[in-house]
């Protein structure tokens, strides 16, 4: 599935209008209907009292259609008009006439108070919000601003419906400016828009759910769009490394984690048990000698590779130990608990320069330890996996995180394409991006991922798909998406609060039963 943004639904709206010959008019009744449809399927029973609000534009003209649509199967309707007659215009002004030749209840705003449309949003059962469409940026004008905060006084008390997006959010960038109506459910059409996954849209838009209103998804491919893909979990499903009954442990791959220091031993441990919850058939954990004895009391399913330290980092010594047996690995993660340690950047340079080409998956220091020789990392002959969280973005793009956090999907994809990286931009409904410009959005994740540990495991799921055999692209999509999902399921197990990177280990291994039985 695809998301879109404004220009991208403008370019299709106009093309199904003018191209194949379907009357915006019909969209519009389309649109209506379907949203009137999903009321009906929600509501309770009962004959429950509905109001729709609607300002001028397309997204009004679908208001006047749902409102006429409930009427009709003899709901309890009123349509509040927020904005003068007048002004409504092409296809929205159609639907409207059509509604007051009906004689159907209809409240006009600024003719009724304020207080008219408080008492009203107190006596609905359910609001339909039908106010500003896509197109809205910056901040909200009158009578909206003042409107919305009354919508969501109630809103905890009865369920919001928005059409197509909540009103007040960008859906090019999910900004809100001055307010946006918090919904319960967003009926939106043709494909999900961006807003609904970025900056500040996921607070609003509540669950959603798109609607068919007869623009054919292959639009896409016959206007050549260019459009983030939303992570599926059929997607997901095609991702994950097959396992053939035959196989065996040298059929699915040996990962290799390079991280750990004196003061953080237990990232690299969760990365090795992720990656053997997640298939690979061997890993090896290489870690600086002094915590061996602890990790490997921790982790006995892993191979060990002691390295030679000093101050509790590896030292140059690890090197000349650890660069001859490189190329008994088939994927290499470097960075959880590895630390920041002075000649930390030359070590890792001279580690990377001695590789062959196997996947390399770089986190945590990693990327700091790299961020002034990425030059290395465009030169390098297979595969590098960026997985950083928004403060190590910044880091790598000289951005301050509210600059990234802005705009995740371009920075994401401009430091793939630039860098040949396959990144993964952490953070909520996070960003994958490959270096040929595809661009996929993960719809999952909250705050039970917000411990650390957490891209530990994150890691050594990305790299056991790579141990597999996995492309670089669907280890990613594969380990972003389980991750989120068994945080999610984890969650309701025990709590936002309490799930711990081990609990996300063993949700992995989880979702994946669930998802192959």
């Amino acid at each position: 599935m695809y998301i879109a943004g404004q220009k991208e639904m403008q370019q299709m709206d106009h093309f199904t209008i003018e191209k194949l010959g379907l009357p915006g008019v019909v969209l519009m009744e389309n649109a209506g209907a379907r949203v009137a449809e999903e009321i009906v399927a929600s509501v309770p029973c009962g004959n429950p009292r509905i109001l729709v609000l609607a300002g001028g534009g397309n997204n009004g003209g679908d208001g006047f259609v749902i409102a006429r649509r409930l009427a009709d199967l003899g709901m309890e309707v009123l349509l509040c008009l927020l904005v003068d007659p007048e002004r409504i215009k092409g296809d929205a002004k159609i639907h409207f006439d059509v509604y007051v030749h009906r004689g159907l209840p209809l409240l006009f705003f600024p003719k009724s108070s304020l207080t008219s449309i408080a008492i009203e949003l107190q006596k609905a059962d359910l609001i339909v919000d039908a106010m500003l469409s896509t197109g809205v940026a910056g901040p909200l004008r009158e009578p909206f601003n003042e409107i919305i905060p009354m919508v969501n006084a109630v809103a905890a008390k009865k369920p919001v419906i928005a059409v197509d997006i909540p009103s007040g959010v960008n859906s090019e960038t999910g900004r809100v400016e001055g307010g946006a109506v918090k919904a319960t459910k967003t009926v939106t059409f043709v494909f999900p828009k961006k807003g609904f996954f970025l900056n500040e849209g996921p607070q609003y838009v509540g669950e959603w759910k798109v609607a068919d209103i007869s623009v054919p998804p292959s639009i896409v491919q016959e206007l050549g769009l260019k459009m983030p893909k939303l992570l599926t979990e059929s997607t997901v499903k095609a991702s994950v490394p097959v396992r053939p009954l035959s196989g065996h442990k040298g059929t699915f791959g040996h990962a290799l984690m390079i991280g750990g220091s004196r003061q953080y031993v237990g990232a690299p441990i969760f990365a090795a048990k992720a990656a053997l919850n997640a298939g690979a058939g061997l890993v090896t954990l290489a870690v600086p000698e002094g915590i061996y004895p602890l990790a490997a009391a921790q982790n006995p399913e892993s191979l060990f590779l002691p390295l030679p330290e000093e101050n509790g980092h590896f030292s140059k010594k690890a090197l000349a130990e650890l660069v001859p047996k490189l190329d008994q690995f088939d994927a290499i993660a470097i960075g959880p608990g590895m630390s920041r340690f002075q000649g930390g950047e030359e070590w890792l340079r001279t580690l990377i320069g001695s590789l062959t080409g196997q996947p390399i998956v770089l986190d945590a220091d990693a990327l700091y330890l790299v961020r002034n020789n990425l030059a290395l990392i465009r030169q390098y002959k297979g595969a590098v996996l960026f997985t950083p969280h928004p403060g190590e973005m910044a880091r790598l793009v000289g951005k301050t995180v509210k600059e990234v956090e802005m705009e995740r999907i371009e920075v994401a994809k401009s430091f793939s394409e630039k860098h040949h990286v396959f990144l993964l931009l952490k953070g909520h409904r996070s960003i994958i991006a490959a270096p040929h410009g595809e661009v996929f959005v993960n719809p999952l994740g909250h705050d039970a991922l917000g411990k650390g540990g957490s891209g530990d495991v994150l890691t050594g799921v990305a790299a056991s798909f790579l141990a597999q055999g996995a492309k670089p692209i669907d280890a990613l999509v594969a380990a972003c998406f389980l991750h989120a999902k068994a945080g999610e399921a984890q969650a309701k197990k025990v709590s936002h609060y309490g799930v711990t990177p081990s609990d996300l280990i063993e949700g992995v291994r989880e979702e994946l039963n669930r998802l192959f039985l």
